[in-house]
């Protein structure tokens, strides 16, 4: 009794032992036990039980696609109908695989019982077997196999109908008759060499390989049969049942899947691609294919070698590269890394907005469960700097703090700790400036009354500007009264915002005034009647989103979700109003009188044009 549990089962034999080694492995066992005992041996040491239960963990991990008779020849002897099944549930498995060992150690005949499957002799090529299964047919029956059967595009059946001059349903029995034919002879004795290449083929194949790879997987795949004048590979492909081709893939057991499968193992974030291709092959994918199979799931990106769940939304892949790269990036770095068109403006917004990530410096954003400090603008900074210090600090030391933790330039912090806000208690320490007593600013409206401002659903308020030839030569523009109130700041005051195009100032002398925005416009590539919302975060940057004309012939309720920046569908003009409602600072379940009012008294006549063009 000389045959090792790899005799027995051509699996093991096809399998790297990278996948099986760490499944097959016993402490009672030598290393490679299932090449290097004899299978009576390995049984004796850990018991018959044990060895089923390992070869067991095998299937399940490496070999669930395959029939239970190709894993374990020895099996079709014993149980030819179980031996047809596919893997099911794991102690099922072992049940099975214990009593067809149990019955071979007991018998010490394993070669009698394992010659069937394990020692095929091949006295003919396979091609010519394959061909003396059509040898016998005539010349309509070979037609239909060669154009219908097993062709790359099949002819109909009315084609084959009017060539032959007889009816459809007569082309589609002689096409029944003929697989029936193909089947009974490849159950024959003398296609033992054929059934035996088939199991090596799904074992070579494994549970997901690019289709091309059927015909390259040994020479005579490619050659030509004589009876068909098609290639052998599509007659093989006829007979691996349970594989679907999908997107120029061979998977078995259903392609959704094991695609399924194959993304919940990246659930938790990047993996480095060699211990992903791991993962996959335990998945029963060849190691070989693996790294484009990962490529080829949707929802998945091999990134500087890595594998990442790849979702849908910007903020989600900006996420899995900044895990990728285990450091703080820049917008331009994430958008050049993401590889697809998002612009960088609204990336930094998103960044912005999403409390997964933090502003570590001026323009360099982390993960938040990173830790750090947030960068908060400098006028901030230097706030927290004096408090850190007990109310009073050096300009120089802040100088030399901000300027070697972050981007910053030496002229920038000291403009602004001579600015409003600050004041001086000695030479050249500073402090906050104590606040006046006069009552704060007030507007004559408040954001909620003021035209073209908008709630969204994080609560922030956006200002819309409509685009025109001003805004692209480059001109600054008015700001509400009640919108530049809202951001903080009265008459004779002055905020300084950042955008990755530069910095843009808002000054309320006579009215609030918004310095050029030409940069962000063609980061957009913005054209009149195009719209910019606007707004500014507690860190100081400009935060903008960008909105194309609207099409022409949108209804009337659809044009006017378009100028509040909705342009998702609705399902009913009620909808459209509750959302306008929300937007414009109406609590939920406000009645079509109380926002068509509300429009009326902040100005939005545009709005109002399309609910009620007779009142406007």
């Amino acid at each position: 009794m000389n045959l090792s549990l790899s005799d027995i089962v051509p699996p093991l034999r096809w399998t790297p032992p990278g996948q099986v080694e760490p499944i097959a492995s016993d402490p009672r066992l030598p290393d490679a036990w299932w090449q290097a005992l004899p299978l009576d041996r390995a049984c004796l040491i850990a018991g018959t039980a044990q060895v089923a239960a390992r070869l067991a963990d095998l299937t399940m991990a490496c070999w669930g696609h395959l029939p239970l008779g190709d894993i374990l020849p020895p099996l079709r002897m014993i149980d030819p109908k179980r031996s047809a099944r596919t893997p099911d549930a794991r102690d099922t498995v072992r049940t099975v695989f214990t009593d067809v060992l149990e019955r071979l150690v007991a018998s010490g005949s394993h070669e009698s019982i394992a010659a069937p499957a394990a020692q095929v002799r091949q006295d003919r090529p396979i091609p010519e077997l394959i061909d003396d299964i059509f040898s016998a047919l005539d010349d309509r029956q070979r037609a239909i196999a060669r154009d219908r059967v097993y062709a790359e595009h099949r002819v109909t059946l009315d084609d084959l109908a009017q060539r032959f001059s007889v009816t459809r349903e007569r082309i589609r029995q002689i096409e029944r008759d003929l697989r029936d034919h193909v089947q009974a002879r490849l159950a024959a004795p003398e296609a033992a060499p054929l059934a035996a290449h088939l199991t090596w083929l799904r074992g070579r194949l494994g549970t997901a390989v690019p289709a091309d790879d059927l015909a390259a997987a040994v020479p005579w795949h490619r050659a030509e049969l004589t009876t068909l004048g098609v290639p052998a590979w599509r007659f093989v492909r006829s007979l691996l049942t349970g594989y679907d081709q999908v997107d120029g893939w061979l998977v078995a057991g259903g392609a959704d899947e094991l695609k399924d499968k194959t993304r919940r193992l990246f659930t938790d974030g990047p993996v480095k691609l060699p211990e992903a291709v791991g993962m996959v092959a335990r998945l029963g994918v060849r190691e070989d294919v693996a790294e484009r199979w990962l490529a080829s799931v949707p929802h998945l990106r091999v990134l500087e070698g890595h594998v990442v769940p790849w979702p849908r939304s910007v903020n989600d892949k900006a996420e899995a590269v900044l895990a990728v790269a285990e450091a703080p990036l820049t917008p331009e770095e994430i958008q050049a890394r993401i590889g697809e068109d998002y612009s960088i403006v609204g990336i930094r917004n998103q960044l912005t907005a999403d409390s997964r990530f933090l502003r570590v410096d001026r323009n360099r954003y982390g993960l938040a469960r990173w830790g750090g400090e947030e960068y908060i603008g400098i006028r901030e900074m230097i706030v927290r700097e004096i408090e850190r210090a007990g109310g009073e600090v050096s300009v120089n030391d802040v100088v030399a703090k901000l300027t070697a933790k972050y981007e910053v330039s030496d002229s920038s912090v000291r403009a602004y700790a001579g600015g409003p806000g600050f004041e001086r208690t000695q030479r050249g320490w500073i402090r906050v400036a104590a606040p006046e007593q006069a009552e704060p600013y007030s507007p004559r409206r408040d954001v909620s009354m003021t035209r073209r401002s908008f709630r969204s659903r994080d609560g922030r308020w956006w200002h819309r500007v409509d685009v025109n030839g001003e805004h692209l030569r480059g001109s600054g523009s008015p700001l509400p009264t009640g919108f530049a109130a809202h951001l903080g700041m009265a008459p004779g005051g002055q905020l300084t915002t950042s955008t990755p195009s530069g910095d843009v100032v808002i000054s309320w002398h006579n009215q609030p005034t918004m310095g050029s925005i030409r940069a962000i416009l063609a980061d957009y590539s913005a054209g009149e009647g195009d719209s910019i919302f606007l707004t500014v975060s507690d860190g100081g940057e400009l935060l903008t989103r960008y909105l194309p004309q609207a099409a022409s012939g949108l209804p009337p309720i659809n044009m006017a979700l378009h100028l509040i920046g909705y342009t998702a569908p609705v399902a009913s003009e009620a909808e459209a109003l509750r959302l306008i409602g929300a937007r414009i600072g109406l609590p939920d379940g406000a009645s079509r009188e109380e926002i068509v009012a509300r429009l009326r008294e902040r100005g939005d006549r545009d709005i109002l044009a399309f609910i009620e063009p007779e009142t406007v």
